[in-house]
Parts: structure tokens; sequence; C-alpha cells
């Protein structure tokens, strides 16, 4: 009977200490994304919202993305600058480093950051992680980011505020794919005009075949791309076309579509249609 309550007793101990540890590893992700002075002046109202803590848990760590929904619902959380900033932003994954940093510049490019510079970059056996610096009145916001990611099928498992200035986010893409259109056999799909290169899926497909107008004075540049953006062909040709056939590489899933000097060339929208299933 008294081994039995001893045992009891050591188990209720041991609960209890997990429990604080966890308490302790929220309170201080929910300190991270506030300044000091701004964490113990709300240090009652925080205690409130988050209750009960275990909905900001999610497969045993801390749900950074919901620590700082939850900052954000209840005016905690300020992203903004007096005045346009310069500020860093750090990308963690175990993914493919091209691949990576395709995904995140287009995501960044869909939330409205167009201008940045590479900081840093580095890779080792188990980790990428991909620096850059941006100039804003207001800090990334990550729900916004959360958001564009989810359409590559990524999603941020970690966020850290390392200070106002410099966020890290570890992006797991263990399922990423481009956010780009899937071409079937049968289909046709107008390009539209861009000054960036057009993507578009062609793992299910066997042939493309792009027509260009005659008001265009299109020099094809074409890149093949597997499923990890390794190169796998490029097609560029030093002379206008307005009609341009050819076979799908083996293995290839992406296709850049661009020109081989200015996509100024075009002017009216590229047609493509594919053909043939694999």
């Amino acid at each position: 009977m008294v081994k039995s309550l001893c045992l009891i007793l050591i188990c209720m101990i041991f609960t209890v200490g997990i429990s604080a540890q966890e308490n302790e590893a929220l309170n201080e992700k929910i300190k991270s994304f506030l300044s000091e002075k701004k964490y113990y002046e709300n240090k009652a109202f925080i205690d409130v919202i988050f209750e009960p803590k275990s909905d900001f848990y999610k497969n045993g760590r801390v749900n950074a993305l919901s620590v700082v929904q939850n900052l954000k619902d209840n005016g905690l959380l300020n992203l903004y600058f007096e005045k346009p900033q310069a500020f860093q932003l750090n990308f963690k994954t175990s993914s493919s480093p091209l691949f990576f940093v395709k995904i995140m510049s287009d995501t960044l490019r869909n939330i409205g950051y167009y201008r940045y510079v590479t900081t840093a970059s580095n890779l080792d056996a188990s980790e990428f992680t991909w620096s850059i610096e941006l100039k804003s009145e207001y800090i990334t916001d990550p729900l916004a980011l959360e958001n564009e990611l989810q359409k590559s099928s990524c999603k941020i498992i970690d966020i850290e505020r390392n200070s106002p200035k410099e966020w890290t986010y570890v992006i797991d893409m263990s399922h990423a794919e481009l956010s780009v259109a899937m071409l079937s056999s049968g289909k046709t799909i107008k390009l539209k005009r861009s000054l960036y290169a057009q993507w578009l899926n062609v793992s299910r497909i066997n042939k493309l075949k792009i027509k260009s107008a005659q008001r265009n004075s299109w020099y094809p540049y074409l890149a093949f791309y597997d499923s990890s953006l390794h190169l796998i062909k490029i097609i560029k040709k030093e002379k206008v076309y307005y009609s341009f056939s050819l076979e799908i590489p083996k293995n290839a899933v992406y296709v850049k579509i661009s020109d081989l000097y200015t996509l100024k060339n075009v002017r009216v929208p590229l047609e493509v249609s594919a053909s043939g299933s694999r």
C-alpha cells in the first residue's frame, strides 16, 4: 500500500514538473514577441487570454502561430515601425535549397515584398538557412506569410523574434509544391503578360505547344525542372517563333517559360496547349 502511494506521488510530481516546463515554454514564447515592458504591463491580461494553455500547444511544442494570432487579436502585437526600417528575416528548412528559395521568393512577392537582399545562406547536413534584408514600414505578418505558404503545401512550424528587427521562421516543406497551374491533356491556357517568367506544372502531360501572336517578338526560352527544382533541360532559340512544339523531358515536373532576351518582347499573352498523358 505504502509503495503504491509513493509511486502515485512520484508520478504526480513528475506530471506537475512537465506541466510547469510547458507553461514556462509558453510564457517564454509569449515574452519573445513583446517588449519586456509591454509583457509585464499586461501580464494579468496575458494570463487570462492564454487559458487554457493547452490550446497553444501542437504536437508537444508551443504553437507559435497560435500565440501570434492571439496576441494580434487582443491588440498586443505591434508589427509596425514609426517609419520605414530595414529588417532581417531568416528562414530555415530541411528541404532542397533551390526549391526552398523559389517558393519563398514567390511567397514574399505575393504578399508584397518585391525587393530584398540576400545577406547570408548556409547549408549543413540537416538544415538550410536563408537570410534576407528588406525595408518596409512594417515587419512581415506571420499569419499572412503562413496563409501564402499554404498555397504551396508548406507550413510554419516555429517562429522566433530575435529582436524587433529580426525574425526567424522554421518552415516545413515535406509536402511542398509550386503554386502554379497544372496542365492536363487537352487543356489550353493563356499566360498573362508579365515581366516575370511563367511557371507551369507539366508532370501529367507528354507534349506542349506554345503559340505566340504576330505582335510579339518571342525568342523561346524554356527550362525544365524535376520535383525538387533540379534543372533537367534548357531550350533556347535565337530567332522569333510564333508556334513552338516540344516533348516534355523525362522526369520533368515544372517548366519555366520566358524570353531569351526580355519578356518585353511578349506584348500579347502566349497560348499554351497540352497533349498526351503520363
